[in-house]
């Protein structure tokens, strides 16, 4: 066993190798999961750092050399798990061979599954839930005295995660949280149970924080929420979300606001019109189906039907007919059959989604689903693969339909030489579709935050490349 000089002699070498110039800390954040999750991060990075800390380096973090690693994790689907042992015990070798380096295992496993991960990982130094990541800071340093793990997952919500410090991962958008938690009880999903009851922050908190984001350069805010559209109504407010985004549209300097993810049930025709009608709020909507079957949807216990949901998308491109729509979809969820699934398939080809994040059903534990007759995995495959097969043409025809069209691409990134004169960055459309822009020889190359207009010439099957040929009469201009 080492003896107290040899761990202090062995930890000051760990972080003269890590730390920066002054002999701070390193961490290191690593997200599973949903745009929440992502949420989260940033303010565990933000208390992190107001506790001393600093960020590793992206070397650094490859590389796993940090005095302190979190991962923040998802419970949401089987892999996510999965994932979560493996990369945690690979994180292990890592740990042996620097001592004095710090884990801690945060998100929704860890409010889910506290005891087994502090039992099948007694490695892991702190265990810290969706509740109470204030609490990080103050865990470590009493693991690293007491030479313990420390676990403590808050079963109540004292502090709006909104309300923490934090360090954004990007300058150019930000993601906002309008509410935290679920009143839903899907049959499938386990994030009312890890997350807690809906809870809503004030509109004047929200907007403030969406204030601070515009003045800080930010030109593209995303408002969060499991069921984002439901804002407002714990207090009887049912036009509150569509208040909210009309505000969003007086913010000077907020170029772009979207939301994610609304839910079909609470999908209101005003939100419809403020979308149409406010020039900031862009014309993107991402609406879970998750089913195209009426019986299948009863059994997840989803509180629409799809007549409703066609009749929402019928309204949205009555409105907005350039509106960019994409779902969600789980394939293989318990008492499917193939006439289930092919009304799923019927559905899919109606509305034509701009793209659909599809996933195969995978028991939850917990859930009221996982202890229902699962069917064959052979089937789950098959009918996920047919699927996203049908989703990736239907893109792929959407996307074509861009060719010669002008686009707008708020420009996040830089995304290296083509050839030895060309120049490319890559950014969003408004409709959210992901454009990959050449700079033509002798124009203003974009900097990340600008604008960039140019004409599509080449759909992918994923995404838009545009290389515009200023002599054929193609756009292209800057605006910062």
């Amino acid at each position: 066993m080492q003896t107290e000089n040899q761990m202090t002699a062995a930890y000051a070498e760990l972080t003269a190798k890590t730390g920066d110039k002054s002999g701070k800390k390193v961490y290191s954040i690593h997200t599973l999961g949903c745009q929440m999750n992502v949420h989260d991060s940033e303010r565990i990075a933000g208390l992190l750092q107001e506790a001393g800390y600093v960020k590793a380096t992206k070397e650094q973090a490859d590389a796993l050399e940090a005095d302190v690693v979190v991962l923040n994790t998802c419970a949401v689907r089987e892999n996510a798990t999965e994932r979560m042992y493996g990369t945690i015990g690979l994180w292990r070798k890592y740990k042996q061979n620097h001592p004095g380096m710090q884990i801690a295992v945060g998100g929704c496993m860890a409010q889910k599954d506290r005891e087994r991960i502090a039992k099948k990982a007694p490695w892991v130094d702190v265990v810290f839930g969706t509740k109470n990541i204030q609490d990080l800071p103050r865990l470590l340093e009493e693991a690293r005295i007491k030479k313990s793990p420390q676990v403590q997952v808050g079963t109540d919500l004292t502090v709006f995660p909104s309300e923490l410090p934090v360090v954004r991962a990007g300058r150019v958008s930000a993601w906002v949280a309008v509410s935290v938690g679920c009143n839903n009880t899907c049959t499938f999903c386990i994030v009312p149970s890890v997350r807690g009851r809906e809870r809503d922050r004030r509109a004047e908190d929200i907007l403030d924080e969406v204030r601070k984001c515009a003045d800080s350069g930010v030109k593209e805010v995303t408002l969060l929420g499991q069921n984002v559209n439901s804002y407002g109504y714990a207090s009887s407010d049912r036009y509150a979300f569509s208040k909210l985004l009309r505000a969003c549209g007086k913010i000077d300097g907020l170029e772009r606001v979207r939301f994610t993810s609304p839910h079909p049930a609470a999908f209101t025709d005003d939100v419809i019109e403020a979308m149409a009608e406010t020039e900031n709020v862009m014309h993107q909507l991402h609406m879970p189906l998750q089913s195209g079957s009426d019986k299948i949807l009863r059994a997840m216990r989803r509180s629409y039907r799809v007549a409703r949901f066609n009749s929402i998308i019928e309204k949205v491109r009555k409105a907005m007919p350039d509106a960019q729509i994409s779902t969600d979809i789980i394939t293989g969820f318990p008492g499917e059959t193939e006439e289930d699934f092919q009304a799923t398939l019927d559905v899919v080809k109606s509305i034509r989604f701009s793209s659909a994040y599809t996933f195969e059903y995978s028991p939850r534990p917990g859930t009221p689903a996982a202890l229902m007759e699962q069917i064959d995995r052979d089937i789950v495959r098959d009918r996920y693969l047919r699927l996203t097969k049908l989703q990736d043409a239907i893109t792929e025809e959407e996307l074509a339909k861009f060719k010669g069209r002008d686009v707008e691409v708020l420009v996040t990134g830089q995304g290296g030489r083509k050839d030895e004169k060309t120049h490319r960055v890559t950014g969003r459309e408004r409709g959210g579709v992901l454009v990959h822009v050449s700079v033509p020889e002798g124009q203003k190359i974009p900097q990340i935050g600008d604008f960039v207009t140019a004409t599509v010439t080449d759909p992918k099957p994923h995404y838009l490349v545009s290389d515009p040929d200023i002599s054929a009469g193609h756009a292209y201009s800057v605006r910062s």
